[in-house]
């Protein structure tokens, strides 16, 4: 193996265990993860279902990260797992067909109101809305925001947190359990599209995907150590800073 290419596997994994731990924490995997993958010279669609895949190994290694935290609630993640997960396929779907200009147009106020939504709007018990845990209407917003996540995707792990968050009587560390596993699901599908018909550059999924996974089984140490609400307040600010930056990016272009 040349230098330049040991060095290239090294700095995908290195990017890989930042963005998965990132990912875990605050939901931004891809803030980190998509424009590596472009400064590594992958052209932007090939890096955007690069990163998808590779980004299903996150969902793995959180889940044998967040086992305390999912403790007792396999029901409701297998509930809206599935709501997730026929979301991310209908999202995938929708990318491989339609352009993506409308979804960069709505996703600067997607994240921002689901940001001001956990930074204004913090859970109390005994006040989840959505109809709780088992309400349809939970189902239904879990589905509407993966099919952002297959389609779109910037933030919307921040998008599913607000959600889960106001619908949920659960700690903000219980929250981000589900919500990684529920992502993670929405984001297995969507990633079967792409390695199927996707232009996937497979030699940068190996050392990603490897990053991604040690990031996602660390994340959930350092979230549930986080103390009180820096959970939620932390994506609820990075969210919005990710928001400003979306809108910048698809209002100027447009």
């Amino acid at each position: 193996m040349g230098s330049s290419v040991f060095v290239d596997v090294l700095g995908l994994a290195a990017v890989g265990l930042v963005a998965g731990v990132v990912s875990t924490v605050v939901s931004l995997a891809s803030v980190v993860s998509y424009p590596a993958l472009l400064a590594f010279g992958l052209p932007p669609l090939a890096a955007n279902v690069t990163n998808t895949v590779a980004l299903l190994f996150t969902g793995l290694g959180a889940a044998a990260g967040s086992r305390p935290e999912l403790a007792g609630q396999r029901t409701v993640v297998g509930r809206l797992g599935l709501a997730a997960a026929l979301g991310g396929a209908a999202g995938a779907g929708l990318l491989l067909v339609t352009p993506a200009r409308m979804f960069e147009m709505a996703a600067p106020w997607l994240v921002g109101g689901a940001s001001l939504l956990l930074l204004l709007r913090p859970p109390r018990a005994g006040q989840a809305s959505l109809g709780g845990e088992s309400g349809l209407a939970l189902r239904a917003a879990v589905f509407c925001v993966a099919v952002y996540t297959g389609y779109f995707g910037a933030a919307g792990g921040i998008i599913m947190f607000a959600v889960l968050a106001a619908a949920l009587d659960r700690t903000p560390a219980r929250v981000n359990a589900v919500k990684n596993l529920v992502g993670a699901l929405a984001n297995a599908v969507a990633a079967v599209w792409f390695a199927l018909f996707g232009p996937v550059d497979w030699a940068a999924v190996g050392p990603l995907a490897a990053g991604f996974l040690l990031g996602g089984w660390v994340g959930p140490a350092i979230a549930r150590r986080l103390p009180g609400d820096s959970l939620r307040l932390a994506a609820a600010i990075c969210g919005l800073a990710v928001a400003v930056k979306l809108g910048v990016d698809a209002y100027r272009s447009g």
